[in-house]
């Protein structure tokens, strides 16, 4: 599907993303509003491997701000999974200090959503 045309006007791609949730897309919608420019899940960090070189654990952060030079992860989960996710961020401040990561949570996004009149993940 190369070359297919997005609907979003600030992203980056060369196909239309596919987001994991609608918390997401609202998210794009606020990015490409202010025509920031964006790009969905482009690049995944290793965070570990095995003895023979496997990857065990990733992460792919949601969103990457070109000119922020900003990756975003947004988190509308409940608690309990929201820590396993600040472990992943924290292990990538560790093995890549050069990355800006910022974690957006639930409460986070609600506000955003509250503000904007935007539909929320509950």
């Amino acid at each position: 599907m190369a070359g297919q045309k997005s609907k979003f006007t600030s992203y980056i791609g060369d196909t239309p993303p596919h987001f994991a949730n609608s918390s997401e897309e609202e998210c794009a919608k606020i990015l490409d509003y202010y025509r920031i420019p964006w790009m969905y899940e482009p690049r995944t960090f290793v965070l570990e491997r095995d003895a023979e070189g496997n990857v065990i654990e990733a992460f792919t952060p949601d969103f990457y701000l070109p000119e922020q030079d900003l990756f975003i992860e947004l988190t509308t989960m409940k608690q309990a999974h929201v820590t396993k996710k600040n472990m992943k961020i924290r292990k990538i401040g560790e093995k890549f200090p050069e990355v800006n990561i910022k974690l957006f949570y639930k409460k986070d996004f609600l506000k955003l959503a509250q503000k904007y009149d935007l539909k929320a993940d509950q």
